[in-house]
């Protein structure tokens, strides 16, 4: 274990029932001790035993060089920020002690894959606010250079550059972590399956229409309830819940807040309101509503379904559990049952709630609610609308990554990992 002293195996003196507890300077100076009652201090008194403990001058402990962390470089844009994006980095964090991230730059995002829909401050907000991430590095490079490897390794004291198994390539076609694999110093994790931010952006352009109420999607039919619903590939399992959950209960006496919300198409303003959250009490508690829940009160189904906002809410630093389906309305058996402390909600809401129960009622009758700033305007439907307003750029966008997935898709192959 770093920090620790650690010791040479050895029999007699270290093991023996006296001396167990002889350790570092201490155990130097007890010896002392020892060999000085051995000497003509007390007359020669204890000279017949100096002898005994002369061969354990060479075994006193010896302290060992601290290691340092091992610290591992991933990069990425982090546009439409999702759950597979929390789970790459989450396997990164696994490979190493501490976790720089690289959030790329909008200009070398245009160079490569086409307009970003975030702008550089929400995906920085949006990776620093991981549970696995140490540090961030905006405005990184698309590529890993020498010159910008040299940074990493040197002002960083980068020990490893990850990536996914899926292949990044530059536009002329070479990959974009060749150097990294060269010198030996490039480590793999396994694609998440089931989403990307390309498949986002189609559900998106399947789900919304233009202003002018054309059709966006591709194929040019218009999107049913049915087909929205099919549109994510994911495949929940428990084991992925535990993966991103903290595993903890709230500590007794501890001050539980509780916020619910769709956290549909996680942004920026959604880890903003959280922060804020956290930070009235000791342990915030999450409900994310289900899906059908949210279409009766917005008109249409949410762009993730249930099981996909839930990763995303747990892979927040200021989120400690989530109620999975949590109901609409938040009711005294559920306040007493989690041991709620307080019930917030913020300022910038989303759907039509006009002629509908207040579900704050109880808590507000109970005094226990308080109506929280909105720190960012931003809106799951804001997001969307940059994409439908620029549909072409994005379609243009989807197609040519799209032909890239096709071709990880076909040559693939098992890879072992989480």
């Amino acid at each position: 274990m770093m920090g620790l002293l650690a010791f040479e195996s050895h029999q007699g003196l270290w093991n023996s029932g006296y001396y167990s507890q002889m350790f570092g300077i201490g155990g130097v100076m007890i010896t002392i001790a020892i060999l000085m009652l051995s000497t003509s201090y007390f007359g020669g008194i204890g000279a017949p035993f100096a002898p005994y403990f002369w061969p354990y001058l060479g075994q006193v402990p010896k302290r060992r060089e601290r290691k340092r962390p091992v610290r591992v470089y991933m990069d990425g844009c982090f546009d439409l920020m999702h759950y597979g994006h929390a789970n790459a980095l989450r396997q990164a964090k696994m490979l190493g002690d501490q976790l720089v991230v690289g959030v790329v730059s909008d200009e070398e995002i245009v160079a490569n894959k086409g307009p970003p829909v975030l702008s550089m401050e929400e995906r920085l907000t949006l990776v620093s606010g991981l549970k696995w991430v140490d540090e961030v590095i905006p405005n990184a490079p698309y590529e890993i250079t020498e010159e910008f490897m040299n940074t990493l390794f040197n002002k960083y004291s980068i020990d490893y550059i990850i990536h996914g198994d899926d292949p990044c390539l530059l536009p002329d076609g070479t990959d974009a972590y060749a150097l990294a694999k060269k010198v030996g110093r490039y480590k793999q994790i396994k694609r998440t399956e089931g989403v990307s931010s390309t498949d986002i952006v189609g559900r998106i352009l399947l789900t919304f229409k233009q202003k002018d109420a054309v059709a966006v999607d591709e194929v040019g039919v218009k999107p049913t309830d049915e087909l929205k619903s099919q549109l994510s590939h994911f495949l929940p399992t428990s084991r992925r819940i535990m993966q991103f959950s903290n595993g903890q209960a709230p500590s007794p006496g501890a001050r539980v807040v509780y916020i619910d919300g769709a956290f549909d198409l996680f942004h920026a303003g959604h880890v903003e309101i959280l922060r804020s959250a956290r930070q009235l009490g000791d342990f915030l508690l999450v409900g994310i509503h289900d899906d059908q829940s949210i279409r009766d009160r917005r008109g249409y189904r949410p762009i993730m379904h249930l099981h996909e906002r839930t990763l995303s809410a747990l892979a927040c630093r200021y989120v400690d559990e989530v109620i999975i389906g949590a109901p609409w309305e938040v009711s005294r058996d559920m306040i007493t049952t989690f041991n709620i402390s307080l019930v917030v909600h913020g300022t910038v809401t989303e759907g039509n709630s006009a002629g509908e129960i207040d579900p704050y009622a109880v808590p507000k009758s109970m005094g226990i609610f308080k109506t929280v700033t909105s720190p960012k305007s931003i809106t799951s439907v804001s997001v969307a609308t940059r994409i439908v307003d620029n549909h072409e750029a994005y379609k243009k966008r989807n197609l040519k990554k799209k032909a890239s997935e096709d071709r990880y898709y076909t040559q693939k192959k098992f890879v072992s990992g989480d």
